[in-house]
């Protein structure tokens, strides 16, 4: 059996080599001429000249394979009350009807089709069966602002919408369809035609000539067959916040995305084809489109798909009863979940009520996790947990503790060492412009050696200007994570904060994941976050934002000044941490991110644009007050 650090080792000095014997497991129309094209560089293509479909690698040869009635896909869903499978055969024949719509409609290889859905079955088929007939997909999380879908249509320019009538939050019904029509109206690229899945909860109103029932169409629509397309052509596009204000869209191939994606759910995840894998996210995210739907099926073993919350649907408990119930063996979700359901359940009573005998690991991803929250789920689970690190444009982790290759020593705090296939180096921020690589243990920006592996985005959607500017201009011969962190003496990687949470206290450089990890371990706290605010003699001092545990009823007084005192004891008087607020909850996206940047702006006086992606706008509108009454100025949104 391989070590990891001959893995490593090989993938970084023979990666022809070793991508192409990684590229045996996938079904190819047509072998490629070159691995790794570099005949226009930054620009590189990986398996250039090789054909085949992505959808025939994830389905169909399953079948053809005689494992057809193995179950694919598993729909749990706690708000509707349902469970519902799918085998092999059956989610092939399903997504060949609904690409059989497609073309009815006029969609063809390379145009886009756009999907605006819940966490329903309906989603995934969507996006399998543009890739059934070399269309290429864009996925926006379903319940999206109006104007924020408006402008992803425009850049997109998709000839069909893919939605629904409506998603479910325990609480409430969220109407889609007033959203997707205002989108449109403002757009001023038209789609062609909308399909529209009716959910009985909620029923849209359709408009003629456009707008078609779902269930309809695919009821007299004539099964399509898989489109060869080439290994460099785009599979999907997935918009992710600019810094301008324009979303980014980061492109995927579909040659080097299903190589990387099978390499990694055995390479990284451990998992065996006849074990079902899953992963808590949304197909609106790059971690569902990796790890809900094409990675495990292209692997071939039962992805489950959860349409509910870690709490409320219905306590804190319901992640267990999934596992146990679907036998799931190695789980991802978002440390933002686990310290949820500790603040619910801090002595973990609801996990010891189900049978976890055969869950063997638990990955997080997304955020920073913290120590505590690792080390709480250590002892309540009594499974591997492995903190990974990677992001939208990446596609899949570039930090990772490998449990198919070897399983390496746990340290909390860091996401293990760099995968197979990432050259990670830390550079020195400060030198915009040259490569200067830092020694081990000092913090720096997190960066990638060119070539980056197959599954990484090669550019952004029809922006190779920008593409070479945002990620590959900071650092020659790079790419540019925006990262911030530090490698130890042992190579293991320590992601601390974004290089935009690095904050510069009277000329000292601090981090603010680190200042996080020391509030994490005050026993009365369930999360916490931290941001630099300005301050006229120190440039910036930071700020502790604290959410206690569910129970707690010592006095917040007491526990902000413990925490004060934590700080300065572990980090020291240099840190000139003073000030830690208790507030009822902190502001997030829709996949678990904590708005450091909205809260910096709200305690720094500036104004700030409500953030597109926020889970609950009023958890925002508390915490800007919380800052107010600690007299933080406080602009509203602009």
């Amino acid at each position: 059996m391989a070590n990891y650090q001959e893995t490593y080792r090989r993938s970084i000095g023979r990666p022809v080599e070793f991508w192409a014997e990684a590229a045996e497991v996938i079904d190819w129309e047509r072998r490629w001429d070159l691995v790794l094209d570099e005949s226009r560089a930054p620009f590189y293509r990986w398996f250039s000249g090789a054909r085949l479909n992505t959808c025939w690698n994830a389905l169909d040869r399953h079948v053809a394979r005689g494992r057809g009635e193995r179950v694919a896909l598993i729909w749990d869903s706690p708000v509707t009350g349902q469970v519902v499978s799918f085998t092999y055969r059956e989610l092939r024949d399903r997504v060949a009807e609904l690409a059989g719509v497609l073309v009815g409609l006029g969609v063809g290889k390379g145009d886009r089709v756009l999907i605006y859905m819940p966490m329903v079955p309906e989603a995934a088929m969507g996006m399998l069966a543009c890739a059934r007939i070399g269309a290429v997909h864009s996925v926006v999380f379903g319940g999206f602002a109006a104007h924020e879908l408006a402008t992803r249509i425009n850049a997109a320019r998709p000839r069909v919408v893919l939605s629904a009538s409506c998603g479910i939050e325990p609480s409430r019904i969220v109407a889609y369809k007033p959203l997707l029509d205002a989108a449109i109206a403002e757009a001023t690229s038209k789609p062609e035609h909308c399909v529209i899945l009716q959910r009985p909860m909620c029923r849209a109103d359709l408009i003629a000539d456009r707008d078609h029932d779902w269930n309809d169409l695919a009821s007299t629509a004539r099964p399509a067959d898989c489109v060869p397309v080439l290994a460099t052509d785009p599979l999907y596009i997935l918009y992710t916040s600019g810094t301008t204000g324009i979303p980014k869209g980061v492109v995927r191939d579909n040659g080097g995305h299903a190589v990387a994606l099978y390499w990694s759910l055995h390479n990284i995840y451990g998992v065996e084809p006849d074990e079902t894998f899953w992963t808590a996210s949304d197909v609106g995210w790059v971690v569902g489109h990796s790890y809900i739907v094409y990675a495990p099926l292209i692997y071939g073993c039962t992805t489950v798909m959860y349409e509910g919350k870690p709490v409320g649907t219905p306590d804190a408990g319901a992640f267990w009863r999934v596992i146990e119930q679907h036998d799931v063996r190695v789980f991802f979700t978002a440390p933002t979940a686990f310290r949820a359901i500790k603040r619910e359940d801090p002595e973990g009573q609801l996990i010891r009520k189900r049978d976890l005998a055969k869950f063997r690991a638990l990955f997080l991803a997304g955020e920073r996790a913290d120590p505590p929250t690792v080390a709480w789920a250590e002892q309540h689970l009594g499974v591997a947990v492995i903190d990974h690190w990677w992001q939208t444009e990446t596609g899949w982790p570039i930090a990772a503790n490998c449990l198919g290759i070897e399983k390496l020593p746990v340290k909390h705090g860091s996401a293990t060492r760099a995968v197979p296939g990432w050259d990670v180096r830390v550079l020195d921020a400060e030198r915009e412009g040259e490569v200067h690589e830092l020694a081990a243990g000092e913090i720096g920006a997190l960066a990638v050696k060119l070539p980056l592996p197959p599954g990484a985005l090669p550019t952004l959607w029809e922006a190779d200007d920008q593409f070479v500017r945002t990620y590959l201009s900071t650092f020659p011969g790079f790419y540019q994570t925006a990262d911030a962190g530090f490698i130890d003496q042992d190579g293991y990687i320590h992601v601390m904060t974004r290089t935009d949470d690095i904050i510069n206290v009277a000329g000292h450089r601090l981090s603010t994941g680190g200042i996080e990890e020391v509030l994490a371990a005050h026993p009365d706290v369930a999360e916490c976050a931290v941001i630099g605010v300005a301050d006229a003699l120190k440039g910036q001092v930071p700020l502790g934002l604290l959410v206690l545990k569910a129970g707690t009823a010592r006095s917040v007084a007491e526990i902000e000044r413990e925490a004060v005192a934590l700080v300065r004891e572990r980090i020291g008087p240099v840190a000139s941490f003073y000030t830690a607020l208790v507030v009822a909850g902190l502001p997030k996206t829709r996949s678990g991110k904590i708005l450091r940047g909205t809260m910096r702006k709200i305690a720094d006086g500036e104004p700030y644009p409500m953030p597109a992606t926020i889970d609950d706008p009023a958890v925002l509108g508390e915490v800007s007050d919380a800052l107010a009454k600690a007299g933080l100025a406080n602009k509203t949104a602009i």
